[in-house]
């Protein structure tokens, strides 16, 4: 079933902020003893799941599967004017036929979720400029949401392109409001929610801006792999690394991070690249001096695709954030159905590797989702 984007018309006639909704309240997480997979209960998530049987997992038979890509230079400049002859797609190693290209011309939907905790008091207002400045250079029909979060997570605006109304959003995200708004900071959380309560539905380029110092206080990540992971019995019941990573990837939503903290020295734009198939979640990282809040803000890029930025490494963050709003207007968008040569009576369930190539581009770089899941028969 295709669920439109809502028309430019509607949107900009509504021109009323309504008050921010707490995503996380009355949420339950109940993990499927049998697949392992997560089950979000709550009003909201019901409504969702109602509009878009995909969940946290995907079930895939004769659906088309989605693939965003970004194509760069050596230098980091995007390569526009791509056709679809210029891109082969694989699914677990078998070549795919591309029955669907779009380059750039259906209009995206950027999700701005950004750290609203104590400990990015002394960013926000530059952050808030900056966000302004990216609401400013997507193109007209772009439409954007706002979720802010501490330890709970706020929607500010569901998805529109009214851009007063956008950047009334972005100003009533007010770090002192949340001061009291104790537990923590659940940023893996707040991205989850943002994704599985914005994006049902939605076509096209999806993208979330994820303004945070990385500091997540819910998952209990460290840099042994396994905590990446649910726990067995009971304790699975709760939400994991892993349970954000593949709903991101199912979703085709890419995830653009823009981190407070200092870049790790070993982790240059070339040495990202060059991780780009692996896990970067390994204990060797303690080796190399990467704090495990930096490590997992990476994975989550590599694993969804996206890009993961400094800061302080930009003049300002308002150049960050016009750099991103320029990727998302450069992207590839294009989808195939499963051929037979991977398929049986369905998918075969698990995890389903992509690898994108590019043809008649020498050194260029491709940016995409690395993964997708498929979900087990209930």
């Amino acid at each position: 079933m295709f669920f439109p984007f809502v028309a430019a018309s509607q949107t900009k006639e509504n021109k009323k902020l309504t008050r921010p909704r707490e995503l996380d309240r009355g949420i339950t997480w109940q993990r499927d003893p049998a697949t392992g997979e997560l089950r979000v209960g709550s009003p909201a998530a019901r409504q969702s799941a109602s509009n878009d049987s995909t969940a946290t997992s995907i079930r895939v038979v004769t659906q088309m599967v989605s693939v965003t890509s970004s194509v760069f230079t050596a230098e980091g400049d995007a390569v526009p004017g791509l056709s679809r002859a210029n891109f082969r797609i694989f699914d677990n190693g078998v070549e795919q036929k591309i029955s669907y290209f779009d380059a750039s011309s259906e209009p995206a939907s950027v999700a701005l979720v950004i750290d609203a905790s104590p400990s990015v008091l002394r960013d926000t207002d530059e952050m808030k400029r900056a966000a302004e400045a990216l609401v400013d250079a997507l193109a007209p029909l772009d439409q954007a949401g706002v979720v802010d979060f501490s330890a709970h997570a706020y929607l500010q605006l569901p998805f529109s392109d009214a851009r007063e109304l956008i950047r009334r959003a972005v100003a009533r995200v007010d770090v002192r409001q949340l001061l009291g708004d104790t537990g923590g900071s659940n940023i893996y959380e707040a991205v989850y929610l943002a994704a599985h309560d914005l994006f049902p539905g939605r076509t096209g380029r999806k993208s979330i801006v994820l303004f945070t110092d990385g500091q997540d206080s819910g998952l209990g990540l460290t840099l042994d792999p396994a905590s990446e992971f649910p726990a067995s019995g009971a304790a699975g019941n709760r939400l994991t690394f892993d349970d954000v990573a593949r709903f991101l990837a199912n979703e085709d939503i890419e995830l653009f991070a823009v981190s407070t903290e200092n870049r790790p020295k070993v982790m240059t734009s070339a040495w990202l690249a060059s991780h780009m198939n692996a896990t970067l979640v390994t204990l060797r990282a303690r080796d190399l001096e990467i704090p495990p809040y930096t490590l997992y803000l990476a994975e989550l890029v590599r694993r969804a695709s996206g890009q993961l930025y400094f800061l302080r490494e930009k003049p300002t963050l308002a150049d960050t954030f016009r750099e991103i709003a320029k990727k998302i207007r450069a992207e590839y968008t294009f989808g195939y159905y499963p051929s037979t040569a991977t398929v049986s009576a369905d998918l075969p369930t698990g995890r389903h590797e992509l690898r994108v190539e590019v043809l008649g581009q020498a050194d260029a770089l491709v940016d995409h989702r690395s993964e997708y899941y498929v979900s087990s028969p209930n």
